[in-house]
């Protein structure tokens, strides 16, 4: 599969990135320097997505669950979601992806959401598309976007309704989700846009996801028959 473009059928790959504080515990490492290990991770399969012919990515960066984690490593994360914020728009420009935060940004401080902000707008121009998920929640979402239609005065919700205001209102579903770290579930990601995705689910910890990882991915998204409900 090495070097094989993908073809239409293989638009849209999501990424639950799962296992960096245990790639580090295993190496007696803090799993602050697992996320810090697994960010330069991302860099590399966001830029192999691009190089196959993959024009959306979609990562699960930081969930509306994870704020109940240890204090010290959710401010580790933050950090690093800071520094990337700094260098972004040059990454961006390099990888030509046009760069959308999926989630709740009014948690963040005004800088960091001027920030968000302006990034997606600075990106915008770029062919490929990268979704970072940070703050989010599928079950959120789903409900955000329902109270934005109540708000709108609507008093039937119709499928098409909801899926218009979503995060991810801009760009088709996953065709393949993959998740790292030997989890066999979704953690509430994408649950709306997951509906006829491809699963798939490997052992490998996210920090040494490669090249060879991906290609096993996309050879097994090959392998399948979509049905949609169909024969």
């Amino acid at each position: 599969m090495a070097g094989t473009k993908v073809d239409e059928r293989l638009t849209h790959i999501a990424f639950i990135m799962d296992g960096n504080g245990r790639w580090a515990k295993k190496r007696g490492m803090p799993r602050e320097y697992g996320h810090s290990v697994g960010a330069k991770t991302f860099e590399r399969v966001i830029r192999y997505c691009g190089d196959i012919g993959i024009r959306a990515v979609t990562v699960y960066a930081f969930s509306t669950e994870n704020w109940k984690r240890p204090e010290t490593e959710v401010r580790a994360i933050m950090k690093i979601f800071g520094e990337y914020l700094n260098v972004a728009r040059k990454k961006a420009d390099e990888n030509s992806v046009h760069v959308v935060f999926l989630g709740d940004k009014r948690i963040f401080p005004a800088d960091v959401q001027e920030k968000m902000t302006a990034l997606e707008n600075e990106t915008a121009h770029n062919p490929l598309l990268l979704n970072i998920a940070v703050n989010y929640g599928g079950r959120d979402e789903i409900v955000h976007a329902v109270n934005t239609l109540i708000a709108e005065g609507k008093t039937e919700i119709t499928e098409d309704d909801i899926t218009a205001n979503l995060y991810t209102a801009h760009c088709p579903p996953p065709d393949l989700i993959v998740r790292t770290g030997a989890e066999r579930r979704l953690s509430n990601f994408l649950l709306w846009q997951s509906a006829y995705a491809e699963l798939y689910f490997c052992d490998t910890l996210w920090p040494d996801m490669g090249e060879d990882d991906i290609n096993a991915a996309v050879e097994d998204f090959y392998s399948r028959k979509r049905r949609y409900g169909g024969i």
